[in-house]
């Protein structure tokens, strides 16, 4: 399998995208709307030209400024599959896929088990049977590398699940570089090797899903990452502990983290354990408070206890006979309390 290496500068309206990656399994890039994630997609596919830089796959060139090299995206080995699938509504499902390699339309009709709908116009389809046409147009154009753009945006919650798993499934055979873009941090994790996250054209961080969330770069990736962010001062430290004290309401929190000075201090929803009483253990960190709310999230629920998010099963919510406005206690150990730079 060939290597994607892309490393350009593009000036965009806010700022200059700058960037500098290699790709050899699956990548994802993360971050808020108008970071840029697109535009990246979108210099590799060749639909726009960067000011400064070099995109090849493996020995294939595909652009290189200093040498003038500039390939149209139809001289790519390039595979993209945009956010709304733009599909062709005149045509029927096989007339699409086959747009892109007649001699392979029925082979990926059957991958994507959607040769039942071969006649079918795509306006017919459900979200889902339009994404794997999408996907089967993609490869029929046997590319070198696979481009997503937002994958799994167009689905409703209840399908998102089960074609989140199917496309999991999809890249793991595929074995081709694929870079795709989200704003969700959970479809990068589920879908990908590494995930980067992309701030005002910068890219942040790159890193497996587990290293993002065991040693975030700043507070905007820890954020990203779905942790409680919290702002506070380094007030000692003392036998392998920092103290630090949170600048909105006073408490004192414990990290084994070394720092000093104003910090972001971040925690993990599943790190923190809840209880109607404080308990005698090794737990640190203890936050006596009123819950504030009660948000089910999936097959866990989510309860704010004074300026922390506790993520715990619905069966412990119904065992403590919690509910908002009742005194709670969010408790967790000084190695689940990060303190990283603020940004």
């Amino acid at each position: 399998m060939a290597t994607l290496s892309a490393e350009f500068t593009l000036p965009l309206r806010s700022f200059t995208l700058g960037l500098s990656l290699e790709v050899d399994g699956t990548v994802a890039l993360v971050g808020p709307s108008g970071a840029g994630k697109t535009s990246v997609l979108r210099a590799v596919a060749g639909l726009v030209r960067p000011s400064s830089g070099r995109i090849a796959l493996g020995d294939d060139v595909w652009v290189d400024s200093a040498r003038g090299v500039f390939l149209p995206p139809d001289r790519r080995r390039v595979g993209l599959v945009f956010q709304e699938y733009a599909l062709f509504p005149h045509m029927t499902v096989r007339e699409n896929v086959a747009y892109a390699g007649a001699g392979r339309a029925d082979e990926y009709l059957e991958r994507f088990r959607i040769s039942h709908l071969a006649k079918a116009r795509t306006t017919e389809l459900s979200g889902g049977e339009r994404q794997r046409v999408a996907l089967a147009r993609a490869l029929a154009r046997e590319p070198g590398v696979l481009l997503l753009d937002e994958p799994l945006s167009a689905l409703d919650a209840h399908t998102k699940s089960a074609v989140r798993a199917e496309l999991r499934e999809l890249l793991a055979d595929l074995a081709l570089p694929t870079l795709l873009v989200t704003h969700d941090f959970e479809d990068a994790a589920a879908l990908s090797d590494h995930v980067g996250v992309i701030v005002d054209g910068e890219l942040r961080q790159l890193a497996s899903p587990a290293d993002l969330v065991a040693s975030p770069a700043d507070t905007f990736v820890a954020s990203f990452t779905g942790a409680n962010l919290m702002h506070g001062r380094v007030v000692g430290r003392d036998g392998g502990v920092t103290e630090v004290e949170l600048a909105d309401d006073g408490h004192r929190v414990y990290s084994t983290d070394d720092a000093t000075g104003e910090v972001g201090v971040v925690v993990y929803p599943w790190e923190v354990s809840v209880a109607r009483s404080r308990r005698d253990d090794s737990a640190l960190n203890v936050i006596e408070a009123n819950v504030r709310s009660i948000v089910q999230v999936g097959n866990r629920v989510r309860i704010h206890i004074g300026p922390v998010t506790a993520e715990i099963t619905e069966a412990s919510v119904d065992k403590l006979d919690l509910e908002v406005g009742s005194l709670a206690v969010a408790s967790w150990k000084a190695t689940g309390t990060r303190l990283v730079p603020l940004t």
